[in-house]
């Protein structure tokens, strides 16, 4: 046999001789899961390349129980243990479950708080936490009021127009983004104001959808040579995009005002030498929180509006708890909002039901291997809950593919008396969970309860497949969801 024959042969054969190892002999290969997928990586790239990978997910976990193996050396889960094994705090001298480089490479503009690792993810927590403490958000809360109200007075002009059809998703985007670059840069995108997307937003959205389909590339290649292969057009779009991120920050630094935004809190604590960020971490990290502080919200809204719209009973309750707890619409404020329980459970459910991100946000093992959900893992194996999937489980909740706010009420009740309510965890948990979570919803309540103390809705089209049909790349692709909005008259 002549040696190009020989390489044709042997390239031809690894695949298969490497499917048959991870099949028999590979350390996964005792836990459940579809056998290609535990042959191959391909059908895990396959769904999330149309965009089903959480809706697959959902399914597996139904078919095989709490593990699955989705790809030769992927396992996620769905338990509440695994929560605690995989996210929660360690024991001292017990390596931490690092963010997997694979799916958070670190790009050419540096580490931020979430691919970061162990003890520069504290460091940056640790500056960043100050931005996100009670006292930062009493004094964020009129920053917040003032967009919401300008959202009310936008849908108000909507409502009495000829044309009062509205894509709330939309207005719930414009409302979050422009609260979040006011927060992160000192400075509104207009979204309200002009009634259209920020340009460098629209990029936003776009470069979600294309980071999911170049994600076989990140695990397949070396990152040398992903680099050498990625279209120029896109790699000038990533830095362009990223420019503009640094200038809106340089001009918010050059302000040298106190006024209550992120940077300003950063820049306060930011005097320590060894423990401080520097300004590429800050460019980095306010990048970041753009769209985690703002997509995530205006998901979950959107989702409220979608389950008020299906469940009529539902939506009178809420509206009813909202416009019977104050006596004029400046009542309704943080702390107010905070204090309406059925309003609150129902964004409990919705979070259940419709979480901002859907599918993974995978881990690695450390050395030496780890114990999660009461079995051992190896080393180097990439672990995650799989949120979707431990929402909607009925191992976890009662009636999962129902909406019943109730059950966040009434833990006595027989009928959710089972729920695994720990389980639970849309901002994740333990050391790495999302420091925005009290902002988020502070946000959140405010928006619903002033929406729907102004405001009746109606759907103006069929909306029974919103929800199941959408396709998800990291966050939500979201479908329109239009409705007619009438206000209510006192």
């Amino acid at each position: 046999m002549s040696l190009l024959a020989w390489i044709i042969s042997l390239v031809l054969s690894y695949p298969i001789l490497r499917a048959i190892y991870n099949l028999t002999l590979h350390p996964l290969r005792e836990f459940p899961g579809p056998i290609l997928a535990s042959c191959s990586p391909i059908p895990h790239f396959y769904w999330i390349y149309r965009g089903i990978f959480h809706s697959k997910i959902l399914n597996l976990h139904k078919k095989y129980g709490s593990v699955v193996r989705v790809s030769p050396n992927i396992l996620l889960y769905n338990s509440a243990q695994a929560w605690k094994d995989i996210c929660g705090h360690r024991k001292i001298g017990d390596l931490s479950f690092e963010k997997d480089p694979e799916w958070y490479p670190i790009g050419p503009s540096g580490v931020s708080i979430v691919n970061a690792m162990e003890a520069d993810h504290s460091r940056m927590r640790r500056l960043l936490s100050h931005a996100f403490s009670e006292q930062a958000l009493r004094e964020q809360e009129p920053l917040l009021q003032s967009y919401i109200d300008l959202l009310i007075r936008r849908l108000h002009e909507h409502s009495t127009s000829t044309a009062a059809r509205v894509d709330m998703t939309q207005w719930f985007n414009y409302t979050t983004f422009d609260i979040i670059g006011d927060l992160s840069f000192g400075e509104s995108f207009d979204c309200l104001k002009t009634r259209k997307y920020h340009p460098w937003i629209e990029f936003t959205f776009r470069s979600f959808k294309a980071s999911a389909l170049m994600r076989p590339f990140l695990a397949l290649l070396p990152p040398w040579l992903f680099e050498l292969l990625l279209p120029r057009r896109l790699q000038r779009m990533i830095e362009d995009n990223f420019y503009i991120c640094q200038e809106k920050v340089a001009r918010r630094v050059k302000l040298q005002t106190s006024r209550p935004d992120f940077i300003s809190y950063i820049l306060k604590h930011n005097d320590n030498d060894k423990r401080r960020m520097s300004r590429d971490e800050i460019d980095v990290n306010m990048a970041l929180i753009i769209v985690a502080g703002s997509e995530t919200i205006a998901t979950l809204l959107s989702g409220c509006t979608f389950f008020l719209l299906r469940h009529p009973e539902v939506y009178r309750r809420v509206t009813t708890e909202i416009r019977t707890s104050f006596s004029c619409y400046e009542d309704i404020n943080f702390l107010s909002a905070a204090n309406l329980p059925y309003l609150n459970a129902v964004l409990e459910e919705c979070l259940r039901m419709y979480p901002p991100v859907p599918s993974v946000l995978p881990r690695k093992v450390p050395s030496g291997g780890a114990m999660i959900d009461g079995r051992f893992v190896p080393a180097g194996t990439t672990v995650s809950m799989a949120y979707l999937s431990a929402f909607r489980s009925e191992t976890n909740f009662a009636e999962p593919d129902s909406f019943l706010p109730e059950r966040w009420l009434d833990k006595e009740s027989p009928r959710f008396a089972a729920d695994k309510r720990e389980v639970l965890q849309p901002f994740s948990y333990g050391p790495r969970n999302c420091l925005g979570k009290n902002l988020a919803y502070a946000e959140m309540r405010l928006i619903a309860a002033k929406l729907w103390w102004s405001f009746d809705i109606k759907a103006v089209e069929d909306i029974e497949g919103w929800m199941d049909q959408q396709r998800s790349y990291a966050i939500w692709e979201k479908y329109p969801l239009m409705v007619k909005l009438t206000a209510v008259e006192r």
